[in-house]
């Protein structure tokens, strides 16, 4: 079997993984809300792609696109990081086999190349182009151009494969994209207004000399070439390392966190959802993002011109309060899907489960309101505001998230980050996920259309303290609720370990 057929195959073998896996049906309606966000989107680039290229066709400068190009590299390196998986992931099963490894690794990199999230950016590139080569470029200066856009968003692929891999092993990787950014961006922002229109010049003059002509062509395969062969090697050296579990032999020292004891048994699971955040490295590495984000936004606001906008300022305010609850609790249940069958062993020991988790992730929003207080002390929060989201978070937010906890049946690795199963959601995870993010901002914007915000945030703060007051009440509704699938859950759970 030569590589061409077995990449074939491998590509035939993942799309019926996908298939088989319990969730697939499940994911059918999260796909669906996702083509219709895309749809919004590819129309919102065909429209910038046109301006572009009528713009660019009547000032007669073809190669305007290539002057934004750096800025969509930075918004398509992004974007991967929600959407994409490494290969690494699908190469497991096939360690055993007899192929090559770096054979397979090899075709899972190339459906990388291949991939028609790649193609996401043809709606905005070939308007323009049209619309470039009806205003005088060449057919072979089309096509040129074409080839080259293509060329560079195919290496930002491999850049961020190459960047997922190392962050899923260290965060400290972060580092990398952040200095390669920073030193792009930096001076814009940090150097004085004269000595930044200069570096400004600097760059205009190199990308109107060489960013549409055969250097660029060169530099560009170079540089493809070169992040393949690292990411082939660097890809199957992590994998043999988690595969091989490889582990760190160090003796840690290991708190008991005593001061719980005195309630209970919800101070033992309070302590075992604090252990999972410091030991397990998929639910750590959230954690830590979830800290990284609230700091950046938090500095910006308080000492930066962006985010000025008042649904800017409320979104983030928002955002900081409902990001662990958002990328943790819409999972809520599929770590504990490792070992359900232990937990169903006393009675409403769920329940209990269930309420530690709530009052952890009550005390964790100490940390962003901490974090918030300083573009409160700089005048762009309020107290009363920070307040508002704070108990919108703990009361409809949490209420609406720890409903997932009846659908969720799909097990969470634990330590497997690199090589572990694609977690796809399911129709529920993604609505009530939209649902936090957006609804309190509606409610909001609403109530201050007919009042003022004042008014608006003495609504959330007495609404979000009622649903808090009142968790007994419905977390016990939940956990009925639950106890009516738990045959259908378990299955679930069994078959995706």
């Amino acid at each position: 079997m030569n590589k061409i057929q077995l990449f074939f195959l491998l590509r035939r073998n993942t799309k019926l993984s996908e298939k088989r896996h319990p969730m697939f049906e499940a994911n059918q309606y999260g796909r669906l809300f996702g083509y219709v966000m895309m749809g919004f989107l590819a129309i919102e680039l065909m429209a910038v792609g046109t301006f572009l290229g009528w713009l660019a066709a009547t000032e007669d400068v073809h190669e305007m696109l290539f002057y934004a190009m750096p800025f969509l590299m930075i918004f398509d390196f992004g974007g991967r990081f929600t959407t994409q998986q490494t290969p690494l992931m699908l190469v497991k099963p096939y360690l055993l086999m007899p192929i090559s490894k770096y054979t397979a690794i090899d075709c899972f990199l190339l459906s990388q190349v291949f991939n028609l999230s790649n193609l996401l950016w043809a709606v905005l590139y070939l308007p323009y182009v049209f619309i470039v080569w009806c205003g005088g470029l060449s057919a072979w200066g089309t096509i040129a151009m074409l080839l080259l856009v293509h060329l560079m968003i195919v290496t930002n692929s491999q850049w961020y494969l190459l960047v997922r891999t190392l962050v899923n092993h260290s965060l400290l990787w972060w580092l990398l994209p952040a200095a390669f950014y920073g030193l792009l961006i930096g001076p814009f922002i940090l150097l004085p207004d004269r000595m930044a229109d200069g570096y400004a010049d600097f760059l205009g003059d190199v990308l109107e000399d060489y960013v549409f002509s055969a250097w660029s062509f060169l530099f560009f395969a170079l540089l493809f070439g070169a992040l393949f062969c690292i990411n082939r090697r660097l890809q199957m050296h992590f994998v043999r390392d988690e595969v091989s579990k490889k582990e760190d032999t160090k003796l840690k020292r290991v708190s008991e966190f005593s001061a719980l004891n005195r309630f209970g048994q919800i101070g033992e699971y309070v302590k075992l959802e604090i252990k999972s955040t410091m030991r397990n490295k998929a639910i750590r590495a959230r954690f830590i993002q979830g800290i990284c984000f609230i700091t950046f936004f938090s500095l910006a606001i308080a000492f930066g011109d962006i985010y000025q906008g008042t649904f800017a300022r409320n979104f983030l305010c928002l955002y900081a309060f409902i990001f662990f609850g958002a990328v943790n609790l819409t999972k809520v249940m599929c770590p504990e899907g490792n070992y359900i069958d232990l937990l169903m062993v006393h009675e409403e020991n769920i329940l209990t489960l269930l309420r530690a988790k709530y009052y952890y992730y009550c005390a964790i929003l100490l940390l962003p309101l901490a974090l918030q207080l300083l573009p409160v002390i700089m005048g762009q929060f309020s107290i009363l505001m920070l307040l508002a989201y704070m108990l919108t978070a703990t009361g409809p937010v949490y209420w609406m998230l720890f409903q997932l906890a009846i659908f969720n049946k799909d097990t969470l690795p634990l330590n497997d980050k690199i090589t572990g199963k694609n977690q796809m959601e399911n129709k529920w995870q993604g609505l009530l996920s939209m649902a936090a993010m957006f609804l309190p901002i509606i409610v909001v914007f609403s109530l201050e259309a007919l009042f003022d915000s004042t008014t608006a945030y003495w609504v959330l703060i007495i609404v979000g303290l009622a649903v808090s007051v009142a968790e007994p009440y419905w977390m016990r509704n939940i956990y009925r609720r639950m106890m009516q699938r738990r045959y259908q859950n378990m299955e679930g759970f069994h078959s995706t370990r």
